[in-house]
């Protein structure tokens, strides 16, 4: 099935789609007032975050599996305006479920968090599922373990003592001791996976050319490649499908494609949606190359 990439309020056409009808919406919605984008959008604070949250939860609503939005809020006159952890409040007030946010790393702009404050080097992706995902497959992007397991498995106590199952770690009772009846207590075993999961902070290189393509730099606000297949390989399953209603310059609709997802795109600019069609079209063309 050929993908849809639609000219709209991407809040009007969420609100035709049936429940539950696609895998993962994905997307980096309208950042604060930092950007006009060409259509006079201005909002900032709160105003910002109950824009969202009506968005985000027609978001919620249609996807059977994750909703991730990568969001940023403003540093002025040395105070961050904190609309993405406003926004984490206000969806978690109205009963959305949330997962932990993962962050999306990137080295940042230099000042960019202020002439008195470390450089911002991260944002946040807020995500939200209905509960345990239907579909996950979260070492997708992993690597082997880099070190052999080792040791005595263990956890700490409230009181910060380390312990295992048999006893404080070190311990007469520890793993592999003798038993006070003179019998060798069973080794506790680690088989260590064939990957291992990435974690929740995604790292990637961005800017001079590392977007994935040139047509990125077209948008005012373009994410990496790198992050876009993080959250598709890990929670679509092939086949399945991908939103994006804020889909720019079409990073996420040609990294679905491209993997083999089914997608969906939305953008209030008609010169969006010429350049997320022009995206795919060079993915595809890369990917023929390749093959």
């Amino acid at each position: 099935m050929e993908g849809v990439v639609k000219v709209c309020d991407c809040l009007d056409e969420l609100r035709k789609l049936p429940d539950k009808c696609v895998d993962l919406v994905f997307c980096s919605p309208p950042y604060e007032a930092a950007r006009t984008y060409g259509i006079g959008f201005k909002l900032r604070g709160q105003g910002w975050v109950d824009w969202a949250v009506e968005r985000f939860v027609e978001c919620q609503r249609v996807s059977r599996g994750l909703v991730a939005w990568v969001v940023e809020g403003q540093t002025r006159k040395f105070q961050w305006s904190a609309t993405p952890a406003l926004l984490m409040a206000d969806l978690h007030r109205a009963g959305v479920k949330l997962r932990k946010p993962p962050v999306f790393h990137r080295v940042g702009i230099p000042g960019s968090g202020g002439p008195d404050w470390w450089r911002n080097n991260y944002e946040f992706c807020v995500c939200s599922s209905h509960g345990k995902l239907p579909w996950s497959d979260n070492t997708a992007t992993g690597h082997a373990p880099k070190w052999g397991p080792g040791g005595e498995m263990s956890h700490r106590l409230p009181d910060g003592a380390r312990v295992n199952q048999w006893g404080r770690v070190g311990g007469k009772r520890g793993a592999g001791n003798v038993s006070p009846d003179g019998e060798q207590m069973r080794v506790q075993c680690y088989t260590p996976p064939v990957k291992a999961n990435p974690g929740n902070v995604i790292k990637c290189n961005v800017g001079g050319g590392r977007m994935g393509s040139k047509l990125a730099e077209e948008n005012e606000a373009p994410f990496p490649e790198k992050l876009a297949e993080a959250f598709i390989k890990c929670f679509c399953p092939p086949g399945g499908v991908v939103l994006d209603p804020f889909c720019g310059s079409g990073t996420t609709l040609a990294v679905a494609d491209r993997l083999g997802r089914e997608w969906i795109g939305y953008d209030v600019r008609q010169s969006q949606v010429d350049l997320s069609l022009r995206r795919i079209a060079e993915s595809r063309e890369k990917h023929k190359e390749a093959v």
